[in-house]
């Protein structure tokens, strides 16, 4: 990871306007993300996961709210192709939830998250779609109430970011994520429980 963020440019400030005008979206490589929604049953809770992160990164590339954002997605991204930046089938609630939690609670978890980072990659120095995992899945560590476990979250975001990097980051991510989840929730990890 550390040689291939080496060479990432810097993320653009927040506010910064893409140059097309357009909405700015991370797009899963592939067709989509591993793990995501597939055939009529789909997976609305992984949709809604993919869905979050794709949310939170559009709404620091392009400074706009977090609300104007998922309403962006509840209208027009959700029940689109992920080919398209958009989500063929995501659970609407517990995606409106994960980004209201992850802008409302912002500098909050941003601070929990950098405190398992090393002093090496502070936040703004890693992609920014992996910032935007990690917040979503800090969100929902954070406020979930221990629903679902932790262990699932963990695997959910692991398929993601599976889907949206090639390389390293996904190990980095896991390893992240545990520690977030560890602190966060520590009675799901005590000794004795699987």
């Amino acid at each position: 990871m550390e040689a291939e963020q080496a060479g990432t440019p810097e993320a653009p400030k927040p506010g910064a306007q893409p140059a097309t005008g357009k909405p700015v979206t991370a797009k899963p490589r592939g067709k989509r993300p591993a793990g995501g929604p597939q055939g009529k049953g789909g997976r609305p809770r992984t949709g809604a996961r993919v869905a979050a992160v794709q949310a939170l990164y559009q709404s620091e590339q392009t400074g706009e709210s977090a609300e104007a954002v998922i309403q962006q997605f509840l209208s027009h991204r959700i029940g689109g192709g992920y080919e398209e930046g958009g989500v063929p089938e995501a659970d609407r609630p517990l995606f409106g939830t994960i980004v209201r939690t992850a802008a409302k609670n912002g500098d909050r978890l941003d601070g929990i998250i950098a405190n398992h980072l090393d002093a090496d990659w502070p936040m703004m120095r890693l992609d920014p779609v992996l910032r935007a995992l990690l917040r979503a899945a800090c969100a929902e560590f954070a406020e979930g109430g221990g629903q679902p476990p932790a262990r699932v979250v963990i695997n959910e975001y692991l398929d993601i970011a599976h889907g949206f990097f090639g390389g390293e980051e996904p190990r980095f991510a896991n390893g992240v994520l545990d520690a977030l989840a560890r602190s966060l929730r520590p009675e799901e990890f005590a000794a004795g429980r699987k």
